[in-house]
């Protein structure tokens, strides 16, 4: 069983995505149906989706979306990831307005694309704080040279249960692995402090990477959170940039290849599970 932590469903005829203008090959629709075909060959029996940084006014209509998506007969979507703006005052109301949507397992704000003190902010860790005792996880998505920034937040939220997107964001293209490396040593100490297997593929070369390329990136965040805090994610659509969703897949497997059986279970679907108490 594989639950996958990270599909993004893009539909421009219903939603705006203002980043999509300079995104390239990825400013196009990918729907859940073009994904589900594939991810049920592969054995992905589940899924949550994630935000995907929508027009700030569209953000509630992107999560009724998903809602009608994980409504279609036989939908592999059992969960969802919301985007938020926790640096504004309007985040509590929205807050409770969202909670009373079942298939909300979280909120994700993009970070790594805004400037470094937006979530050092009073207001923003103020209503990082309202997520403890909600059952509901914030997603972190940041650069390298970042995360000490999200250490603190982490640190300053103890009773909110986290998740590092991306094993970091490592620059693998730029082969930047020690500063990067030390970073992630120290921030996963932090046992409110997930990490997501997801996305490493499209920071390498997209054209040349192997499994060699990304494997010390993936080990070293996998030997630092331990199998018990790792769940994954196909970062789906993105990951087309460097292969396919059978591609990244595949390099999962060849990556996890000497773990056990029982920390192939934890990592790839048993985690996830726990930590949204997922309905699969």
């Amino acid at each position: 069983m594989i639950v996958d932590t990270h599909l993004h469903i893009v539909d421009q005829d219903a939603l705006r995505y203002p980043w999509l203008a300079e995104a390239g090959p990825l400013n196009r629709n990918a729907s859940y149906a073009e994904y589900a075909r594939e991810a049920k060959r592969l054995g992905i029996t589940a899924t949550v989706h994630m935000e995907v940084d929508v027009a700030e006014s569209d953000i509630e209509a992107e999560t009724d979306n998903v809602i009608k998506v994980a409504a279609r007969p036989g939908s592999l979507l059992v969960g969802a990831i919301a985007a938020c703006r926790p640096e504004e005052q309007g985040f509590a109301a929205y807050l409770e307005r969202i909670r009373e949507k079942d298939i909300v397992k979280g909120f994700r704000r993009v970070l790594h694309v805004m400037p470094d003190d937006l979530s050092e902010s009073p207001l923003f860790r103020e209503n990082i704080q309202r997520l403890a005792g909600t059952g509901l996880t914030f997603d972190i998505v940041t650069k390298p040279h970042q995360l000490p920034i999200v250490a603190k937040l982490v640190d300053l939220a103890p009773d909110v249960q986290f998740v590092l997107d991306h094993c970091g964001v490592p620059d693998i293209k730029g082969e930047a692995y020690a500063p990067w490396a030390a970073n992630m040593t120290e921030i996963t100490r932090r046992p409110n402090l997930v990490g997501k297997l997801s996305g490493i593929i499209a920071y390498a070369d997209t054209e040349t990477w192997t499994v060699d390329t990304i494997r010390p990136y993936a080990e070293h965040t996998i030997s630092s959170f331990g199998f018990d805090r790792m769940i994954w994610g196909s970062d789906w659509p993105v990951c087309t940039l460097a292969g396919s969703l059978s591609t990244w897949v595949a390099a999962t497997h060849a990556l996890l290849e000497g773990a056990s059986k029982e920390e192939k279970a934890k990592l790839l679907s048993g985690n996830a599970i726990r930590l949204w108490d997922l309905k699969v």
